[in-house]
C-alpha cells in the first residue's frame, strides 16, 4: 500500500526526485572522498614532513567540503519541497474522496477516523518521504561506497565488516518487526482520543448540565492511558534501538583499532590507512543506522498508507451519473415511486414501498412516530443517500441521472440539525448563492423571522458566526439555516423538522411568511408538531417505513388511526377539530 501510494502521488515529481538523487550522489561521493584525502595527508604529508603536499591536499579537501555542503543543502531543499508537495496532494485526494462520500460511507469510517486519516496519517507518510529524500537516498550509496573504499585501504581488516554489518542488521530487524503491530494499534488509539475529545467538546453543555465532568475526565483518561501504553511499548523498543546501535559501533571501533594496530606494528598497514578505514567504518555503520531509522518509520507509515488507501479505494454509494442531465424544465415537481431504503446489513428496510407526490404551489407534510423514516425519506431527495429500490424523480428526471449541480440548484434543504460554518452571517447565507446581494439577504432574514436579532448584532450581516453556530441560540440557528435556503430561491424546499426550536408565536409568524414566499414552489415539511403541518395541502403519514395514510388534516382525522393518535397526543379533541 505504501509503495502504491507513493508511486501514484510522486509521479508528477519525477524531475525533482532525479535532481535529489543526483545531488545526494555527489554529496555522498564527496563525503567518501574526504577520508582518503585525510589518509594521504597523514601518510604522505605529515609522516614525510612535506608541508606543500599538506597545503595542496588540504585545499582539495576544502573544495570537496564546499561541494558536499552545496549538494547537501540542495538535496534537503528539493527533498523537503517534494515531500511537502506529496503531503498536500495526498491530503487533497483524501479530502476530495471524503467530500464525495454519502452519509453511509462517513458513518462507516466515523468522523474522528476520517480526520485522523486526513491529518496525522498523511503527516506520517509525508515524514517518511522527507526522510527518504534527505537520508535514505544517500545511505545505500554511502554503505556500498564505504565498503569499496574500506577494501581499498586494507582487505584483511575489511573482513570485520562481514560480522559487524550483518550483526547490526539482525538487531535492527528484530526490533522493527515488533514495532509494526504497535504502530497500527497506535493509530487506532489516536482515533479513539479524537472521538472522545470531539464528543466532549461538542457536548460540553450536556456534560455540565448533568454534572458528568468526573465521568468524562475518566473516559478521556482511559483513552489517553490506552494510547500511552502503546506509545510506551514503542518508546521502549526505540530506546533499545539506539543503545544497541551504539554498542555495535563502539565494539566495532575497538576491534578495528585492535587488529589495525597489530597490522601497523607488523608493517602491513600505514597509520593514515587505519584512520581512513576507521572513518569508512563509521560511515558504513552510520548509513546502516540511517537506514535503520528509516525502517523504524516505515512500519507506521505503511499502516497509515493502508488507512489512507482504504479511504481512497472506497467508492461512494451515491455515484455521479455517467451522462448527467445538466438542464431540466424547472417546475418543482417531486415524486417518489415505490421507494425502498435499506442500510447495509440491516434485516429490515427503513423505508418500503413509499409513494409520494409534491406539486408546485402545494405544501406536502410528512409526519410519523420517532423512527418511522421521515428524515431518511427527505435525505433521499438531495441524494444524501440513494434509494435501494424505486426512484426519486425531480421534474421528470430520476435524481440519479441529474447533474449534482442541477439537483442542488433545484432543492433548498434545511436539515434537522442546522449547521452554520465559521465566518459571518453573510458568508453563511451566501453559501448556496455566492453572488446574493445584501438586499436579498435581508429579505430572506425577514421571511425567516431572523431580521430583528441579526440587526441587533454589533456588525449586522458581518457579525461573526462560530463553528457550528455555537454563538447563537438553537432557534436563531434554525432561522439562519432557513434564511440560507431562501436566499438560493430553489424550486423545492425541504424542511426537516426545522421549526422545533421555535416558540409557537415565532413558528406561526415564520409559517405565514413562508407561505407568501413559497406560494409558487413546492414545499415538503417533516415535522413533529401537528400545529406546524395541520394546514398543509397534503399530509403523508409514515409508520415503520410505510405510508399508511395520505390526505388533509380533516380527512386523516376521520380515516387514519395512526394520524389521529399523533394528533390527540398533542391536542385535545376540540383543538384538533378547530
Amino acid at each position: 500500500m505504501l509503495i502504491r501510494l507513493l508511486r501514484t502521488h510522486l509521479r508528477p515529481y519525477r524531475g525533482p526526485i532525479a535532481l535529489i538523487v543526483l545531488l545526494q550522489l555527489l554529496q555522498t561521493l564527496a563525503t567518501l572522498y574526504l577520508p582518503t584525502l585525510n589518509a594521504d595527508i597523514i601518510d604522505k604529508g605529515v609522516v614525510a614532513g612535506d608541508t606543500g603536499y599538506i597545503m595542496r591536499t588540504g585545499g582539495i579537501m576544502i573544495a570537496v567540503t564546499v561541494v558536499q555542503i552545496v549538494c547537501s543543502a540542495g538535496a534537503v531543499y528539493f527533498g523537503a519541497r517534494t515531500a511537502m508537495s506529496l503531503g498536500r496532494d495526498v491530503r487533497a485526494a483524501v479530502f476530495d474522496r471524503v467530500m464525495s462520500f454519502s452519509a453511509r460511507e462517513v458513518g462507516r469510517f466515523g468522523t474522528p477516523s476520517l480526520i485522523t486519516r486526513t491529518t496525522n496519517d498523511v503527516q506520517q507518510v509525508q515524514m517518511l518521504a522527507l526522510l527518504t529524500f534527505t537520508l535514505m537516498v544517500s545511505a545505500p550509496i554511502m554503505c556500498v561506497g564505504g565498503i569499496i573504499l574500506a577494501l581499498n585501504q586494507d582487505v584483511p581488516l575489511s573482513s570485520l565488516l562481514l560480522v559487524i554489518v550483518p550483526l547490526l542488521a539482525v538487531i535492527m530487524g528484530l526490533i522493527i518487526s515488533r514495532m509494526r503491530p504497535l504502530f497500527r494499534t497506535m493509530q487506532v488509539r489516536i482515533d479513539g482520543i479524537n472521538r472522545v475529545l470531539r464528543e466532549q467538546i461538542t457536548g460540553v453543555r450536556v456534560i455540565r448540565a448533568f454534572v458528568r465532568d468526573p465521568h468524562e475526565r475518566q473516559r478521556f483518561a482511559s483513552a489517553n492511558d490506552e494510547l500511552f501504553v502503546v506509545s510506551r511499548g514503542v518508546g521502549r523498543l526505540m530506546a533499545l534501538m539506539f543503545p544497541s546501535v551504539m554498542l555495535v559501533i563502539n565494539l566495532s571501533s575497538v576491534a578495528v583499532l585492535w587488529f589495525g594496530g597489530h597490522r601497523i606494528n607488523s608493517g602491513h598497514m600505514q597509520i593514515g590507512a587505519l584512520t581512513a578505514f576507521l572513518a569508512y567504518l563509521m560511515q558504513i555503520l552510520m548509513s546502516v543506522m540511517m537506514a535503520t531509522f528509516m525502517f523504524m518509520m516505515v512500519p507506521r507509515a505503511e499502516v497509515c498508507a493502508e488507512r489512507i488507501e482504504e479511504v481512497l479505494d472506497t467508492e461512494s454509494s451515491v455515484v455521479p451519473p455517467t451522462n448527467p442531465v445538466s438542464s431540466i424544465q424547472r417546475h418543482g415537481e417531486l415524486e417518489l415511486r415505490g421507494v425502498e431504503f435499506r442500510y447495509p446489513g440491516a434485516e429490515q428496510p427503513v423505508l418500503r414501498g413509499v409513494d409520494l407526490a409534491a406539486r408546485p404551489g402545494e405544501v406536502t407534510a410528512v409526519i410519523g412516530s420517532t423512527g418511522s423514516g421521515k428524515t431518511t425519506l427527505l435525505n433521499l431527495i438531495p441524494r444524501l443517500f440513494d434509494a435501494t429500490a424505486g426512484s426519486v424523480i425531480v421534474d421528470g428526471v430520476d435524481v440519479r441521472e441529474l447533474d449534482p449541480k442541477a439537483l442542488a440548484a433545484a432543492i433548498g434543504y434545511v436539515p434537522q440539525k442546522p449547521y452554520l460554518f465559521s465566518g459571518t452571517v453573510a458568508s453563511n447565507l451566501r453559501y448556496g448563492k455566492p453572488d446574493a446581494t445584501d438586499e436579498e439577504l435581508w429579505h430572506a432574514l425577514e421571511t425567516a423571522q431572523a431580521r430583528d436579532f441579526v440587526s441587533q448584532m454589533p456588525d449586522g450581516l458581518d457579525s461573526p458566526i462560530a463553528q457550528g453556530g455555537t454563538n447563537v441560540s438553537g432557534g436563531q440557528r434554525q432561522r439562519l439555516a432557513i434564511a440560507r435556503a431562501l436566499v438560493s430561491r430553489p424550486d423545492i424546499y425541504l424542511f426537516d423538522d426545522s421549526f422545533s426550536a421555535l416558540d409557537y408565536a415565532t413558528d406561526a409568524a415564520l409559517r405565514a411568511a413562508l407561505a407568501r414566499e413559497t406560494a409558487e414552489v413546492t414545499v415538503v415539511i417533516v415535522a413533529q408538531r401537528v400545529s406546524t403541518i395541520r394546514h398543509a395541502d397534503r399530509i403523508v403519514v409514515l409508520d415503520e417505513g410505510r405510508v399508511v395514510g395520505t390526505g388533509t388534516h380533516d380527512e386523516l382525522m376521520s380515516t387514519d388511526e395512526t394520524y389521529r393518535e399523533i394528533v390527540l397526543s398533542q391536542l385535545t379533541e376540540q383543538e384538533a377539530a378547530a
